[in-house]
């Protein structure tokens, strides 16, 4: 397994220093959703929010900064979530923060869960923490069913293609070592991740280069219809290609 571990809870007794991390949180056209995301990062668990606004038509980013984001980042044009979660953790390293959490920007996660996936990391068990709403601990409210038995399949298919125990391979809320970035094996900069691609390229890459990658159990809230982004059968194809690609040597 290359010293991989599935974890079944979050780590206890771990002392977590928010110096050492950055909330990334790529945000597009989420006027409405971004202020209250950035206002719910507890401040205990993390020193500085970087919202990386992506190219919004709206006023995301005025709406990140009055709501006390420590940092926004603007993309000029629309370049894809992955473009988006890349400018976040580049800015996060290049602070100095040893360690960056992923959120999303439309308020589907809940930051209060933070120490699930921070703590692994600062008692130096796991290199990443990848949020599972599947786990015991976690919920899904509002859960549409198609989104119920498509991210048990897509965990099926990381499994298949990895090895690794994945109960929820597509979940957003994930913690890692930003000193990951700095391996030469792990290319968060091809401008085929701009989009999708990012966020399995970057799970499937730690586990093929034999980091230490845990799961922990997280909420995913559905607050209705109408509030994804995600085009059924083009995204579903993005984030289903890095294991393809990966797998058959086509991409690294």
């Amino acid at each position: 397994m290359n010293g991989l571990d599935a974890a079944r809870g979050p780590e206890r007794g771990a002392a977590i220093d928010p110096l050492r991390v950055a909330v990334v949180v790529p945000a597009y056209n989420e006027s409405g959703k971004i202020g209250d995301v950035v206002r719910k990062v507890p401040r205990r668990w993390a020193s500085r929010v970087i919202v990386v606004d992506d190219g919004s038509r709206d006023g995301t980013a005025d709406e990140a900064s009055a709501a006390g984001a420590e940092t926004v980042v603007r993309h000029e044009r629309n370049r894809g979530v992955g473009a988006g979660i890349r400018t976040g953790l580049v800015t996060a390293r290049e602070a100095g923060f040893e360690f960056a959490a992923i959120l999303s920007g439309d308020d589907q996660h809940e930051p209060d869960e933070l120490p699930r996936l921070l703590g692994p990391l600062f008692s130096g068990s796991a290199d990443l923490v990848q949020g599972s709403r599947w786990m015991a601990g976690g919920a899904v409210p509002g859960i549409p069913p198609e989104r119920r038995w498509l991210t048990r399949l897509y965990s099926l298919l990381l499994r298949l293609s990895t090895g690794f125990p994945s109960t929820d391979g597509t979940n957003g809320f994930r913690a890692l070592r930003l000193s990951m970035l700095d391996d030469p094996r792990i290319r968060l900069d091809q401008p085929w991740l701009d989009r999708y691609e990012l966020e399995p390229y970057l799970l499937v890459q730690a586990l093929r280069c034999g980091y230490r990658v845990r799961e922990a159990p997280v909420t995913v809230r559905y607050h209705g219809r109408g509030t994804t982004k995600m085009h059924r059968l083009s995204d579903g194809w993005r984030i289903v290609r890095p294991l393809v690609l990966l797998r058959l040597g086509w991409k690294r």
